[in-house]
């Protein structure tokens, strides 16, 4: 995996795995991910029965 960071605007925080949205701050109701939060949502898109 190569992670790439694009400069946002306006408070945007998204995270996209293969063009699908992992994490949303806006859509998180303005928060911020805890600790690991990212990384366990990735986990579970890479092996979805796990």
């Amino acid at each position: 995996m190569e992670p790439e960071l694009l400069e946002g605007r306006g408070g945007i925080f998204d995270v996209r795995v293969d063009g699908e949205l992992v994490f949303s701050k806006h859509a998180e109701g303005d928060r911020f991910p805890e600790p690991g939060e990212v990384v366990e949502r990735i986990r579970k898109r890479q092996a979805p029965s796990a």
